[in-house]
Parts: C-alpha cells; structure tokens; sequence
C-alpha cells in the first residue's frame, strides 16, 4: 500500500509541489481537487505527468464508498472500502439543523465493550488520518456538497474504532479537518466518543480543538461498568470525572456521557439515583440511548416506557438529559452497531 496524500496538510502539500519541481500555484489545485472528494486521477486542472509522478508515490483511490443502505428514516450506511480491501462503516444522519456523519477511526477496535459490534473481530489496523478524513470528502462530494456550502455540516468520531487508542492520527485529521484551507468545520460542531482513556483525556485537553468530548459510561460503579467495559478495570469513573473536570477548565466547554440503557443491567431507580449523585452539579449532560441490540450479543435494550421514566428520573434529580432518537437500527446503522469487515464478506 502506498502512502495516503489526504494525510497532509495544505503546508506540506505545498513542500510536496515544490519538491516535485512543479510551480507553487499547483500546491492549491491539488488540495482544492482533494478537498473536493476526487482522487489524484481525477483532478482535471493538473497536467497529466505531474499526476504520474504523484500515482507513483500515492494511492490514487484512498477511499471509495462501495455500498450505501438507507434506512426508513432516512439514515444512510455506507461501506468503505479501503486501498488495501478493508472495509469500514460510515453513517451519515439528517437532522433540522444539517447532516452529521459518523465517521470510523479503526478497523475494528479492541476495546471490547460487550454492547459493541465494531469489537467483535479484535482490532486489524488503525486508520491513518486521511483515511479518516477521507470519509468526510467522499461524503460531502456525493451529495453535493463543497468546501464552502457542505453537505456534512456535523461529524461524530463515533464509528467503529476508539479515536483515542489511534490518537496521533485522530488530532492530525481534526487539524486537517477544521482547517482554513480545507472543510473548515468548527471544533463546535465536532464531537468525540471515548470510552474513557483518562491518560488521552489530559492529552487532548492540552491540544487546542474545543471540540464536544462525550464520554461512554453506561455504569454508575466500577464493578458494575466492568462486566460490560473491560477499560474499567485500568481507568475508574472516578478518575474520568477528574479528567472531564480538566477537559473543561482548559477549554470551557461541557462534557457529555453516552449512557446506553440495558435491560436488567444498568436502569432502575437506583441507578437513576446514583447517577444523579455522580454528576449532579458538574458541566455536563447525559445522552441516553436505548440498547441498539447487536445479534451476536446477549444483553437486551430497556422498553421506551422505562426509558422514558429513567429520563424523568434524571430530569427531577436535576440532570441536564435527553433520550436520543433511534435511528438507522433497521440497517446495522445506528450506535454500537457498527463494524469492520472484509470485502469479500460485505458482499455475501
């Protein structure tokens, strides 16, 4: 496999260009071609032995959506199919104020989370940061979308994959992604999904990218959140509470907690309770979501009902809640559900 060119930034293109002898407004064609989605091949305003020299180097196709699913609500899955044959999973959602993409990090992951399908197969290799920036370009330009009226206006780092276990890759595709020259999206209108990697928590504080840290906690104890995340055995919620502390004294912005609803597991009034006792107070918020159900899994969602009251139950204790809507489940779309795969294998 070649190297990826979408893993520079617009400076060493400008390197790139001048080392390859070309003149230097050739430097902002290529990455304008880029940014718009198209692969070396099909930027039309490079002459075609400068494009031969680059095919020579890089990988002319980093990234190409091999099948799109789309969901009664409107949801759209995509599979990736990577330079080397991987396959990575993708998300792109509509809501009022624009579409979000969910974006992967990884080819699977090796968190192990129990609730998680991206795990199942262990982690094959991280993503290097064009690749995942790649995802967003491939996107954008498929429906529509330019540097300056995007198609994606949001993006969650909540695909398969821990961004923080692939973290020097994951920062250089944020500085790519929200900067000036590229798709300029705002740090606020980015948000990141760990399960709590408190060492990469205080890392990222110190970066500089006040984007919306959300956190996966899903247990109000140690001992109960490591029967279905085995991180919870080296970082405990005591110290990730710390480390969301410091994430907001360094960049003012609050933090929010995925809490997925398990049946018999994680929400009864005490749990509700306890929660309420755990973060009650602090700048942050809590997303709950109700179990999207993997086959090869043996835990089970709560009902809405019950969802609903755990909500109530929050709200009255003083949280700062919401229930996330379901959407894209009826296509493997929705959190938790998404994997890493084969070609060969996607195609069956």
């Amino acid at each position: 496999m070649k190297a990826i060119i979408q893993d520079l930034n617009y400076n060493q293109i400008k390197e790139l260009v001048a080392s390859y002898g070309q003149p230097s407004f050739r430097a902002k064609q290529l990455y304008e071609g880029l940014t718009r989605g198209k692969d070396i091949s099909q930027i039309s305003t490079l002459p075609t032995s400068f494009k031969e020299r680059l095919l020579a180097d890089f990988e002319d196709c980093t990234i190409k959506i091999a099948h799109t699913f789309e969901g009664s609500d409107g949801t759209k899955k995509f599979l990736f199919e990577l330079a080397d044959g991987n396959i990575i999973e993708g998300v792109l959602m509509s809501y009022k104020y624009g579409n979000t993409q969910c974006v992967s990090t990884q080819v699977g992951c090796r968190m192990g989370c129990k609730f998680c399908a991206s795990t199942l197969n262990g982690r094959v290799r991280d993503l290097s940061s064009g690749e995942i920036l790649s995802q967003i370009l491939k996107v954008n330009a498929a429906y529509g979308g330019t540097k300056d009226k995007r198609a994606v206006t949001n993006v969650v780092l909540m695909g398969s994959g821990e961004p923080f276990d692939n973290y020097d890759n994951v920062v250089t595709f944020l500085k790519n992604l929200t900067s000036a020259e590229g798709l300029n999206i705002s740090p606020r209108n980015i948000s990141l999904s760990t399960c709590g990697l408190v060492d990469k928590m205080y890392q990222f504080a110190q970066e500089g990218i006040p984007l919306n840290l959300t956190v996966s906690l899903h247990a109000t104890t140690d001992m109960e959140r490591a029967r279905t995340m085995p991180i919870a055995n080296k970082w405990s919620i005591a110290e990730i509470l710390q480390a969301c502390d410091n994430y907001f004294a360094k960049t003012g912005r609050r933090y929010i907690f995925e809490y997925s609803l398990i049946e018999g597991e994680n929400c009864d009034r005490r749990h509700a309770e306890e929660l309420i006792n755990l973060l009650k107070g602090r700048p942050c918020h809590v997303n709950l979501i109700r179990l999207n159900e993997v086959k090869e899994r043996t835990l089970k969602a709560t009902d809405e009902k019950s969802a609903y009251r755990f909500l109530g139950l929050l709200e009255k204790g003083g949280l700062s809640a919401t229930l996330r809507r379901q959407i894209g489940s009826d296509i493997g779309g929705a959190c938790g559900q998404l994997r890493a795969s084969f070609v060969d294998e996607s195609r069956k």
